[in-house]
């Protein structure tokens, strides 16, 4: 029998990874805690559904960043993708221009940024760590020559956190063993005790100078993920956001942060609409997404689901993960009289 979840596709994507990539993939950091939370906030918001409204089809598209996409389900920057797949993060950008949506790479793909450009049937942002400011014009300049449309600057990651799964495992051996180096010139993790290996990382010495920096090597818009409060909502504008990512990084950063549902009213209350919000973070069903947009959220963005798809079925598989949450985002907004994205309002939701 096909899948017909998020949830059996992670089942079955388990049996189908190495377990020490598997462990990688769905490892938080310290206790987990925050990893966990993702997932458990959700439930803490019910629904108020609305009846008698004419929703015999229901419009799922909407832009982001001023591009068209057919869903407001896109996909999070994660890397390695070639631990799931020998298409690896090719099949995974065929899967979004075939779903109608946009997909995130990570600096850490395993292929190079050109090579998942040139497949690519659909828009594309860039996802990126600075290692050094060489680099980051080298890469960002990359992205924009290849057509990439956004710069995710990721800025949760001043020190790579203790993820207790990875350092049992001996996770940097076996990357290195399995992918020495990427082909796209950017293969650069830190330790896994969080201290910088034989690579330059500069993520301890960034500050939010970093964002008029980058507005001048480049005219493509800069969204920062990793956003947790109104404070730095506030400073990633004033320095020049062109949009916000509200995000833990997945539980895989400083444990015990809050779940980015539970922050997502914070920051988009702070933003008052001066630019797009978005979020990650634990969303697996449609429900999810729902509530995601009901709080204000432009789109939310998926990432391990999109990897278990990827594991049971390449391409294939990404795409039925990407038509199940379709799916049921769509019969969500129809259970609860919302016959479009626009009809999504705050007075859907309850918060317990």
């Amino acid at each position: 029998m096909d899948p017909i979840n998020v949830f059996d596709y992670e089942a079955l994507a388990q049996s189908r990874i190495h377990p020490i990539s598997w462990d990688y993939y769905q490892g938080g950091s310290d206790d987990e805690i925050t990893l966990r939370a993702n997932r458990s906030a959700f439930s803490e918001i019910r629904l108020r559904p609305r009846v008698l409204v004419e929703v015999n089809t229901c419009d799922l598209s909407t832009t982001v960043l001023g591009k068209s996409v057919a869903l407001p389900i896109l996909i999070a920057p994660t890397s390695s993708h070639g631990f799931a797949h020998p298409d690896a993060e090719l099949a995974t950008v065929r899967a979004a221009g075939e779903a109608g949506t946009l997909m995130t790479v990570s600096t850490d793909a395993t292929r190079s940024l050109e090579e998942i450009a040139q497949s690519a049937t659909g828009p594309l942002w860039y996802q990126l760590y600075i290692y050094t400011r060489e680099e980051a014009r080298a890469l960002v300049q990359r992205a924009e020559l290849a057509g990439y449309q956004g710069i995710v600057l990721t800025v949760d990651l001043p020190r790579y956190s203790r993820r207790e799964r990875d350092i049992r495992n001996d996770f940097k051996s076996f990357q290195m063993a399995h992918y020495p180096a990427v082909s796209s010139g950017n293969a650069r993790h830190l330790s896994l005790d969080g201290s910088a290996n034989e690579f330059v990382y500069m993520g301890d010495r960034i500050t939010w100078e970093i964002l008029p920096w980058l507005h001048s090597i480049t005219s493509l818009p800069i969204l920062v993920k990793g956003i947790l409060t109104a404070e730095d909502a506030e400073l990633a504008l004033h320095y020049g956001a062109d949009a916000i990512i509200v995000s833990n990084h997945g539980g895989r950063q400083l444990d015990g942060a809050l779940p980015s549902i539970e922050v997502l009213p914070e920051v988009v209350e702070a933003v008052a609409g001066r630019c797009e919000v978005y979020v990650d973070g634990g969303i697996r069903r449609g429900t999810d997404v729902l509530k995601a947009l009901a709080l204000g959220a432009r789109a939310v963005l998926v990432g391990r689901p999109i990897l278990w798809g990827l594991a049971v079925n390449g391409q294939a598989g990404v795409r039925h993960v990407l038509a199940l949450l379709h799916s049921e985002l769509e019969l969500a907004m129809m259970l609860s009289g919302c016959p479009n994205i626009a009809s999504i309002s705050r007075s859907l939701l309850k918060l317990r």
